[in-house]
């Protein structure tokens, strides 16, 4: 089953890894700091190892983004994103596990303070969730 893992954040100023420039993170003890980033830094060993991580990029300052919108018939490309948005999507990773328990298991290690991450079942094209 293919998973995405969806990074929401809003570093200043960005960059990544997110946690590195969000407050929330910044802010906690330096111990706890680095068990996140360790258990982190584990479970992509561990998808690699096992054949789980299919792939995965951090995304660019979302100020440089352009939205493209259909208006009156055409495309239409505004500035991005939406200026309201507080968190951003960050980056993604592409996973293939057994189980959604599994995909589960691997995505609390990618959730920290200041970040939202979203587990969403990747569909096979014109078809039912995988």
């Amino acid at each position: 089953m293919k998973y995405v893992i969806l990074i929401h954040s809003n570093p200043k100023p960005w960059g990544h890894p997110t946690s590195d420039y969000v407050p929330e993170f910044q802010d906690l003890p330096e111990d706890i700091r680095a068990r996140l980033t360790k258990d982190f830094e584990e479970v992509l060993v561990e998808m690699q190892a096992n054949g789980e991580f299919v792939g995965g990029e951090a995304l660019g300052d979302p100020t440089s983004a352009s939205l493209y919108r259909w208006r009156d018939g055409n495309p239409l490309a505004v500035d991005g994103p939406y200026s309201e948005a507080k968190e951003h999507l960050a980056g993604f990773f592409l996973i293939d596990v057994e189980s959604r328990e599994r995909a589960e298991q691997i995505v609390t290690k990618f959730v920290g303070p200041g970040e939202t991450v979203e587990l969403r079942p990747v569909m096979v094209s014109g078809g039912p969730d995988q």
